[in-house]
């Protein structure tokens, strides 16, 4: 599941939300459990919970807390769970509920919702339902009218783009970047011009294609930021140009860890130039007497795409 989040900071106290909020709805819940039960009427509460994103200590008072009090917590891996859980004495039942399952165990965790059971939802990393499963229990919930409350902890994309050192008052975050080379390069091509900071994941044994792609799209100027194992034990920050970045990279044997990519705004200066498509590629080959089949395949080459790959992405840049 790709999430596609747009932030641009905003000064609250100028804000035209804020006088219609209800605020008991939108109370939290007080320390007491008697509190929280006298308020919920015949249905549990859903809770999104944010847990750490490397290091355990990274987790607030509040999801300890309700981590300690609902009746069942759905987790993305339970045995990953379970290291959290056991470092803070926490003893509690729990189901798996994760990508492959979802669809199902929603609808059977909006059952033991309906019957009065809390009931805690945590990712492996991070909050619930950001590029990660979360979203369609949440929206099953809604409908049935199930009062879903955030518990609000880490976020690896956030914490990258503060100590990246590239802009934050506007930025966009787009999940991770298609795998496949000729969407990516498309991905990039949609934000040659942008005004903001964009940050996305990237798996580790795709992020050389990734970074060659943004060399190759926004230009070998263009500020970037690879962040890996955000506040683990090998917490790395590589920033600097497009090229400097990829050369860094390069040297490395294999990459491992998890990573968040971060692309700084187009510069006002200096923009990259438009980057060369297949089609144009192709178009100079043929004019150095290859044949369109035999252009097509040499262009798939250089652009690190298969033929089948590089023929998608010939028609597309002919529409």
């Amino acid at each position: 599941m790709v999430t596609l989040v747009t932030i641009v900071s905003s000064t609250y106290a100028d804000s035209a939300v804020w006088p219609v909020l209800d605020w008991r709805v939108a109370r939290v819940p007080s320390a007491s459990r008697g509190d929280e039960d006298s308020d919920r009427g015949e249905t549990g509460i859903l809770y999104l919970v944010g847990t750490p994103i490397g290091n355990l200590e990274d987790i607030t008072l509040r999801a300890l807390r309700v981590l300690k009090d609902v009746d069942l917590i759905a987790c993305e891996d339970t045995r990953h769970t379970a290291t959290l859980l056991n470092h803070y004495g926490i003893e509690k039942p729990t189901i798996s509920y994760h990508e492959h399952n979802e669809l199902a165990r929603a609808a059977e965790l909006i059952v033991h919702l309906e019957r009065g059971d809390n009931i805690a939802v945590v990712s492996d990393a991070g909050m619930p339902g950001v590029s990660d499963p979360g979203y369609r229990l949440v929206a099953l919930a809604v409908r049935h009218h199930v009062r879903v409350v955030p518990v609000p902890g880490a976020s690896a994309f956030l914490s990258a783009l503060v100590a990246s050192g590239l802009p934050t008052d506007s930025f966009r975050f787009a999940g991770f970047l298609p795998p496949k080379a000729g969407a990516r390069r498309t991905a990039l091509e949609a934000i040659l011009a942008s005004p903001r900071t964009q940050v996305f994941y990237e798996a580790p044994h795709r992020i050389l294609e990734a970074m060659r792609d943004i060399v190759a799209v926004l230009g070998a100027e263009r500020h970037v930021v690879v962040a890996r194992e955000v506040t683990k034990i090998h917490e790395e920050f590589v920033r600097g140009r497009a090229e400097e970045v990829l050369g860094q990279l390069e040297q490395r044997g294999e990459i491992k860890g998890e990573i968040t990519l971060l692309i700084g705004k187009a510069e006002e200066t200096a923009q990259a130039p438009p980057a060369k498509t297949i089609a144009q590629r192709v178009l100079e080959l043929q004019g150095e007497n290859f044949d369109e089949k035999a252009a097509l395949k040499q262009a798939a080459k250089e652009f690190g795409l298969s033929k089948s790959e590089a023929y998608r992405e010939l028609q597309r840049t002919k529409l």
